[in-house]
C-alpha cells in the first residue's frame, strides 16, 4: 500500500491564472515543487488526485503554485483546503543532522536532567532556524518553542523517540 506525507495544504487561490497559495509543511519546498513533479491532491469524501507543478514561487509565507492544465482560477478554485502529499518512497537521503518533519513530530522532549519535558507537536519555519513547538503533558501548560540549532537540541534519537535538549537561561518562560 502506497503511503503519502503531508507537504502543504492549499488555502486560497492567488490572482486568476490557475495559482495556489499553499502554506508548506517540508523543510524542502523547492524540490517538492519543482516543475514537472508529481503531488498528490486529498480532499474530504475525495479519491486523490495526481496534480503535475507547472511552476512555483515563494510569495510572503506562502509557496505560490500553479499546475499543469490549470491555466486559471475556475480549474483550482475547488481545490481550497486541499492537502498535497508525496509519495514517501520519492523521499531523498538527507544529510548528517537533517530529518523530515513527519520523523521529528511525536518525538518525547527530555532536558539536561532527564525529566520529561513533552511532545513535538508541529515543527515553525520562521527564519534563520526551525523552531519545534513541544506540548507539554500537564493541562493548562503552554507550548514550549525551542530553535533547532546545536546548542539546544543536542540528541536526536528517532529510533528510539527521544530528542534531548540542553535548555539556555531565559528560553522557557519559568511561568510556563
Amino acid at each position: 500500500m502506497t503511503e503519502y506525507l503531508n507537504v502543504g495544504k492549499i488555502v486560497n487561490t492567488q490572482g486568476i491564472k490557475g495559482e495556489v497559495r499553499v502554506i508548506s509543511k517540508t523543510d524542502f519546498s523547492d524540490e517538492r515543487y519543482k516543475k514537472g513533479k508529481d503531488l498528490f491532491l486529498f480532499q474530504e469524501n475525495k479519491k486523490p488526485i495526481t496534480l503535475t507543478v507547472k511552476s512555483h514561487r515563494k510569495h510572503k509565507n506562502f509557496d505560490i503554485i500553479s499546475f499543469e492544465d490549470h491555466p486559471n482560477i475556475n480549474d483550482v478554485e475547488k481545490y481550497r483546503d486541499g492537502i498535497l502529499k508525496v509519495d514517501k518512497k520519492d523521499l531523498g537521503k538527507l544529510e548528517k543532522n537533517a530529518f523530515y518533519y513527519h520523523q521529528i513530530v511525536g518525538l518525547e522532549v527530555f532536558d539536561e536532567e532527564g525529566k520529561l519535558m513533552g511532545t513535538i507537536k508541529e515543527i515553525l519555519s520562521p527564519g534563520a532556524n526551525d523552531v519545534w513547538v513541544i506540548g507539554q503533558n500537564q493541562k493548562g501548560k503552554k507550548d514550549i518553542l525551542i530553535p533547532y540549532i546545536e546548542s539546544v537540541v543536542t540528541l536526536v534519537d528517532i529510533a528510539n523517540n527521544r530528542v534531548e535538549v540542553e535548555i539556555p537561561e531565559g528560553l522557557i518562560d519559568d511561568e510556563n
